[in-house]
């Protein structure tokens, strides 16, 4: 069982990065009266406000950053140093935090996370799925796993697979609306639109012998979900932006087709990034090891 000290600053720092006690009590499966109730013998305890609290959200006072600062900072420190004490062990053991995509966390990373945990049933892995990138420091992350270009470049991290990007449609909408034979050609065409993170809306941009153009298009249907757009694409609703990761069984069986292919797109390689090698448990090494394994096959 955690040291009071411990579990006295995982509670703070859940309810910081939740915004919200009954969100916090959840995560700890505790009632919300019994969160407030904690909350209060804490900052009694250290005799100052560390949150200011209104009837819909909470922030953090100035004594509260600071608290929030030290505790990350602790936390960490404390997980490090049972790493190195249990480091001479056979076996793995201790907390293992990962963040991945929505749909390819659900997919892929889940289930492989299910065969590291059966050969490491000492390792207690906690997976969270979100849109949008993290901060790994503020989240508490060892680890996350995206598609696409680093959202920090002052992170460290490791390619796990590349994995480019293509236009393509299906021979339905091909046959009904012809096939685009240059890029200016998009702008009278029907264009399934992704929309991720805060990218421009239904801005599509190319590079052929190193000249960068950029395409403005249109269509009726968006969404911020890969296989909804993708299942639309086969339906013959348009021309979408795909990874060859997600493309590869429909290109093979005929039911899409790449268009433009001279054009290159944005890569979509696979990249588990994370903050510090030097500070790395041995854990978050050795799933970084087992997936670089596993995605090389």
């Amino acid at each position: 069982m955690k040291n009071d000290l411990a579990s006295e600053l995982e509670f703070f720092i859940l309810i910081a990065r939740h915004g919200n006690l009954s969100a916090a009590a959840r995560a700890l499966d505790i009632t919300p009266p019994a969160a407030t109730k904690r909350l209060a013998q804490l900052e009694a305890k250290l005799g100052v406000r560390l949150i200011n609290r209104t009837t819909r959200s909470i922030s953090l006072t100035k004594e509260g950053e600071t608290y929030l600062s030290h505790a990350t900072r602790i936390l960490q420190q404390l997980r490090e140093m049972e790493d190195a004490v249990s480091s001479s062990k056979t076996d793995l053991r201790g907390l293992l935090r990962v963040n991945a995509t929505l749909g390819f966390g659900r997919t892929t990373i889940a289930p492989l996370v299910s065969e590291f945990a059966k050969r490491h049933p000492h390792v207690e892995l906690q997976v969270e799925l979100t849109d949008k990138p993290v901060d790994l420091v503020e989240g508490g992350f060892d680890m996350a796993i995206r598609f696409g270009a680093l959202p920090d470049q002052r992170l460290n991290a490791r390619c796990l697979m590349t994995n480019r990007r293509f236009l393509c449609a299906s021979p339905l909408y091909l046959e009904q609306y012809g096939t685009p034979a240059i890029l200016a050609d998009l702008a009278h065409h029907r264009c399934i639109i992704h929309r991720q993170n805060d990218e421009a809306y239904g801005i599509w941009r190319f590079t052929r012998e190193q000249q960068s153009e950029v395409m403005k298009v249109q269509g009726a249907l968006a969404s911020n979900d890969g296989d909804i757009v993708l299942g639309w694409a086969l339906d013959g609703h348009g021309i979408l932006i795909r990874s060859e990761w997600d493309l590869a069984k429909y290109l093979e069986s005929g039911r899409l087709k790449v268009i433009l292919p001279e054009f290159n797109l944005p890569s979509a390689d696979l990249f588990v990034y994370y903050v510090n090698r030097r500070n790395q448990t041995a854990r978050a090494r050795a799933f970084i090891d087992f997936l670089v394994q596993r995605f090389s096959k």
